[in-house]
């Protein structure tokens, strides 16, 4: 499945954003959806992820702050970010792929399809 991530862009710390990752040409339906972020000089980490079956998952960083949602048409997948911190300042991808099992929901070396990656600026 083709990825297209949108939705970030510069925020004062305290703001919001909220981003999107549309499915092309199907839908998640059967899908694990993630978000990874990696920021200059770091490894790419695990943010949250929505299963094909609605199950839903966050890191610890973030649980709290961020919700992931899936349309019900299941071609889209939300990020709402709130409470923006300066830490939270990366390139922010969303990835998919089918049967990704759940001890490995946060390994992003199972993910074959990947979004372009969208920058989160968040400023102090």
């Amino acid at each position: 499945v083709q990825l297209q991530a949108s939705g970030g862009g510069l925020v004062q710390a305290g703001g919001s954003l909220r981003l999107s990752c549309a499915a092309s040409g199907r839908t998640f339906s059967t899908y694990s959806v993630a978000w990874f972020r990696q920021a200059p000089g770091k490894e790419r980490e695990f943010i949250s992820a929505i299963r094909w079956n609605g199950s839903i998952y966050y890191a610890d960083s973030v649980k709290g702050r961020f919700t992931i949602s899936r349309d019900n048409a299941k071609t889209t997948v939300h990020l709402q970010m709130n409470s923006l911190k300066s830490e939270d300042t990366a390139v922010y991808y969303c990835a998919a792929d089918k049967g990704v099992i759940l001890s490995s929901l946060r390994d992003p070396s199972v993910y074959a399809s990947w979004g372009q990656g969208t920058q989160v600026t968040v400023s102090s």
